[in-house]
């Protein structure tokens, strides 16, 4: 019982920094530049009102090209290269922006679905879709989401090294895990 107890509280006093450390990263609400809006934008750093037909084709093609292109950016993209160089702007300016938001949110719905999502990713999951701002989703997804798993593998440990079962050679692991956090 005491070996127990002593795990718990050495396990507790592991993960109390690094859940006091993670918390202001949720509560700035912004994420970082995403490299496909960079890609949106020509190489010269020329303002989207100011790029000719062409520039605006290359660069929807260059957000087309990124393998991490989702289905609702992909849809829009092709729907602004098929109507007016307007269009294309608009597309650039806004649309790909509101495309990629769309996108994320499939994508955190999909990881909220997962079974094994454990309960720190799924609370920090539906904060962002609560919030329902691009910059929460894409934050969720950039960094949020490690920081919410990496939280939920340490309570995972600290069961491990509370289960009675355990054997020495697993609770020495699991001590080394959560000692390298």
């Amino acid at each position: 019982m005491r070996l127990t107890r002593g795990a718990l509280i050495v396990a507790a006093g592991a993960l109390a920094p690094a859940l006091l450390l993670t918390a202001p990263a949720f509560a700035t609400g912004t994420a970082p530049a995403s490299a496909a809006v960079a890609a949106a934008s020509p190489a010269d750093g020329t303002p989207v009102d100011e790029m000719s037909e062409e520039d605006l084709r290359i660069a929807i093609l260059r957000i087309l090209a990124d393998e991490d292109s989702g289905r609702g950016v992909v849809r829009e993209a092709n729907e602004a290269l098929d109507g007016t160089v307007e269009d294309m702007r608009e597309f650039l300016k806004t649309g790909y922006r509101l495309a990629q938001a769309e996108d994320d949110r499939v994508a955190i719905v999909r990881i909220l679905s997962d079974p094994d999502s454990g309960r720190g990713v799924k609370r920090e999951a539906t904060k962002a879709l609560d919030t329902n701002t691009p910059e929460a989703l894409r934050a969720f997804l950039e960094t949020g989401y490690r920081l919410a798993q990496a939280e939920d593998d340490r309570v995972a440990i600290v069961r491990i090294l509370s289960d009675p079962d355990s054997g020495r050679g697993v609770k020495r692991e699991a001590t080394k895990a959560l000692d390298t956090n």
